[in-house]
């Protein structure tokens, strides 16, 4: 029977949890990567600006909490990626590219939604392969 323990990822490079959530769980050889928003995890504060801006320092905080649990984004299976503004998906498409354009891109659904915690337009999760 494979190992079911949960292991809580924490990293400094990446914001802290805004509530009773864990940037990440490794269990069984995966990575459960909870939504990230676009705070800055240097000064707690939400980047303002374009949405590509808000996009890559999404990325950027996701691919903090990959690394920490030994992962990347070439092994993330299944993201999801959450927008207040749909008609901004051509423009966050572009970034998330950038980040996991390497073929096999991961699985994908990006969803409208009214509201993301503290007034973000983005927020993406992520399911990974991790050691």
């Amino acid at each position: 029977m494979p190992d079911l323990k949960r292991e809580v990822v924490r990293t400094g490079g990446a914001p802290a949890p805004v509530g009773p959530y864990s940037q990440a769980i490794r269990a069984g050889g995966w990575l459960f990567a909870s939504g990230q928003i676009p705070l800055d995890p240097a000064t707690g504060q939400m980047v303002s600006g374009e949405i590509e801006d808000e996009a890559r320092q999404v990325l950027a905080n996701l691919g903090a909490v990959l690394a920490a649990a030994g992962s990347g984004f070439d092994r993330v299976v299944k993201a999801t990626v959450y927008l207040t503004d749909l008609s901004l998906f051509p423009r966050v498409n572009a970034i998330y590219g950038e980040y996991f354009g390497a073929e096999p891109a991961p699985a994908r659904v990006t969803v409208g939604v009214a509201s993301l915690p503290l007034g973000a337009r983005v927020e993406i999760d992520a399911i990974a392969l991790c050691d």
